[in-house]
């Protein structure tokens, strides 16, 4: 018979709340127009910009990696938050594309920014990746467990491009945005709405696994030859592709619901909110989540897709920041987020603006 413990466990002492306190992003330097992208498609200009609202898009230099510009973004969200990184006790990276599968590129980062010996992770949930992370963040400090953590929403699409696909290349941009959870009297981040269907885990995903170029290394490598990695047609690095119709259908009438979900559970109305920023999927999708939401026209809405593209997890922070340096009188307002993405896998959460 097992003796019974003679003194409970520790547990440290919740917060009172947490709150997003400082915002920082990193936009690549490289704008790509439509007229660029019509070199690689059979498309125009008009055709992309009435089907996306998408302008422009930002990529990253080959030399910039995903740490490079979650460093950036991480400086700046330190900077306003008034912290230093060596207060951090978790940092938590949201990405796809970070061309490692381990380490983390989390651990990179703390690194970077003195964080060490900060708990550092990555998070794997494409485009609702931001929203998962404030979520973890919000449990952390409200556990006691971190009293400051980065989360960072950040991705190299770039990389996983093929230029002649047409479901989803023209769609994509590079970047990053980064925020600091910590504690705050009264609660700035609402209890996040998290799901996911696998039942679509085909609608956006990549046409190739690393498997396949595996393969095909050690055949070149047996055999001696090396003609199908050299060859175009093989296209044997993973690119990224979708269903544009699945998932279109599913963000309007699904993410509708999870997003009212969200204000209930954070206890206010779309009367009550200052902003509301959505993953940058589609300007279409954007517009037709604002209808249903019935919001009010006071109420601003996130709309950087027309100069940044798709950004996947990095779109909220980067809308976010937009919107803040456009009008700075919405500090402290609320905002709804949400995000959706492959898995398919979506994420929502009421924020108070830093």
């Amino acid at each position: 018979m097992t003796a019974a413990p003679s003194a409970p466990l520790a547990q440290t002492s919740p917060v009172a709340g947490t709150a997003v306190l400082g915002l920082g992003v990193h936009r690549p330097e490289v704008v790509v127009d439509n007229e660029q992208i019509c070199q690689w498609i059979d498309s125009s200009d008009e055709w992309i910009r009435q089907r996306t609202g998408i302008v422009t898009r930002r990529r990253a230099p080959a030399h910039v990696s995903v740490v490079d510009m979650s460093y950036d973004a991480a400086r700046e969200a330190l900077q306003d938050a008034g912290i230093d990184g060596s207060q951090l006790g978790a940092v938590v990276v949201s990405t796809v594309t970070h061309p490692y599968q381990t380490p983390s590129a989390a651990a990179d980062l703390a690194h970077r920014l003195g964080a060490t010996p900060a708990a550092a992770f990555d998070i794997s949930a494409a485009c609702a990746g931001f929203c998962y992370g404030i979520g973890q963040a919000d449990a952390l400090v409200r556990s006691g467990a971190a009293e400051y953590v980065l989360v960072v929403g950040v991705e190299k699409l770039s990389d996983f491009i093929d230029n002649h696909e047409r479901s989803i290349s023209f769609l994509l941009g590079d970047g990053a945005g980064a925020v600091v959870v910590g504690p705050s009297e009264t609660p700035g981040i609402s209890p996040s709405v998290l799901g996911s269907n696998g039942e679509k885990w085909s609608a956006v995903s990549m046409n190739n696994s690393l498997l396949r170029l595996r393969d095909a290394l050690f055949d070149a490598h047996t055999s001696g030859d090396a003609s199908q990695l050299m060859d175009p047609e093989q296209r044997l690095w993973p690119t990224l592709r979708q269903d544009g119709q699945t998932v279109f259908r599913w963000a309007v009438w699904e993410m509708a619901k999870v997003a009212k979900q969200a204000l209930e559970t954070a206890g206010i109305s779309a009367a009550d909110l200052t902003a509301f920023v959505p993953h940058q999927a589609n300007m279409r999708i954007i517009d037709e989540l604002a209808k249903q939401l019935k919001l009010p026209e006071t109420v601003l809405i996130g709309r950087d897709i027309v100069d940044s593209g798709n950004t996947s997890a990095a779109s909220i922070p980067l809308a976010l920041h937009r919107l803040r340096s456009e009008h700075p009188e919405i500090r402290g307002g609320y905002a709804l987020q949400i995000g959706f993405g492959a898995g398919l896998v979506y994420g929502a959460q009421v924020i108070r603006i830093p």
